[in-house]
């Protein structure tokens, strides 16, 4: 499956919640014929039959379309905690969109489908969903919970986002990262969305995000950008000038001249990014903006599946 076709068919759509569900339901649908087959049975509400538990439960009628074993779910059950976690500085509201531009080609409007998404995969596995939004404060804090008014709430909460802030927005992810990891007290999947522009030591970084794994949860790092501008530096050479969102900076540049030397720091440092994050035994998962619902929801599913 193409998620880039479905990405086209629900573009019209404007509200949140459809938004996720067609993506989802999308994803499912492409399951059948992708190496995560084994996955697509959990979403109508079973999840995988493990040796020594009991066979009370078993659906055998699954079992005979698909010779494979596996529970029914039930209302009172919640086998995972997720709390997702979005940088909303001003950094994350860029590229500024067009008039008909989809929200989700910024990288703000991205982590908001995004996290709506993984609330749906959530919600239709009767698990729980926290949200934590942070920028030059720690803006919004919601505990993990399963019940339908929480997840309404919640997608209120991300729409909301969808708003750009005129005042500008600095990026203070140590200390809300710190604030966050002690506020999870029971054992969760945490999250996180963010462009990684923070100002600070990079080892206090690390340090936080090793924070966040304390009391055994398992931590999903997101790193969400513009492969284009950001990554590729795809501009024409003409004399442009270039706005730190969050300082209000400027500089005038000819692109061509430091192109080359862009992508190279830009290279080594998501190459540091990922190997920190390896040691720190942190899922570290670069994404595009627009286009890559489908890779966010198969590190969800091969996350969850080692999340015992």
């Amino acid at each position: 499956m193409k998620m880039e076709s479905q990405i086209e068919k629900i573009s019209s759509f404007q509200h949140l919640e459809l938004l996720a569900n067609q993506v989802v339901e999308g994803f499912i649908s492409g399951m059948h014929k992708s190496p995560f087959h084994g996955f697509s049975a959990e979403f109508a509400e079973h999840k995988v039959y493990n040796a020594g538990e009991s066979t009370k439960h078993i659906d055998w009628k699954l079992f005979a379309k698909t010779d494979r074993l596996y529970t029914k779910r039930y209302e009172e059950e919640t086998n995972l905690r997720c709390h997702l976690i979005i940088d909303n500085s001003s950094s994350m509201h860029y590229p500024i969109l067009k008039p008909d531009q989809p929200f989700y080609e910024s990288k703000i409007g991205f982590s908001v489908l995004a996290s709506a998404v993984l609330m749906n995969l959530l919600k239709k596995q009767r698990d729980a969903a926290g949200l934590s939004v942070y920028s030059d404060t720690y803006e919004y804090y919601a505990p993990e919970k399963g019940s339908d008014r929480h997840h309404r709430m919640l997608l209120n909460k991300l729409e909301s986002l969808l708003v750009a802030n005129k005042e500008a927005k600095t990026t203070d992810t140590i200390a809300f990262l710190h604030q966050i990891a002690e506020k999870i007290h029971r054992r969760s999947m945490i999250v996180i969305f963010t462009d990684m522009f923070q100002s600070g030591d990079e080892a206090l970084l690390f340090t936080a995000l090793q924070h966040l794994k304390h009391n055994k949860h398992k931590v999903v790092l997101f790193h969400v950008i513009d492969n284009e501008t950001e990554l590729k530096f795809d501009f024409d050479n003409t004399p442009r000038k270039f706005i730190d969102l969050e300082t209000g900076d400027e500089v005038n540049i000819f692109s061509e001249n430091i192109k080359q030397e862009y992508e190279n720091q830009v290279a080594n440092y998501f190459k540091k990014l990922s190997l920190t994050c390896a040691q720190n035994k942190i899922k570290y998962v670069p994404v595009n903006v627009g286009s890559d619902f489908e890779k966010i929801m198969t590190t969800y599913l091969v996350e969850k599946q080692t999340f015992g």
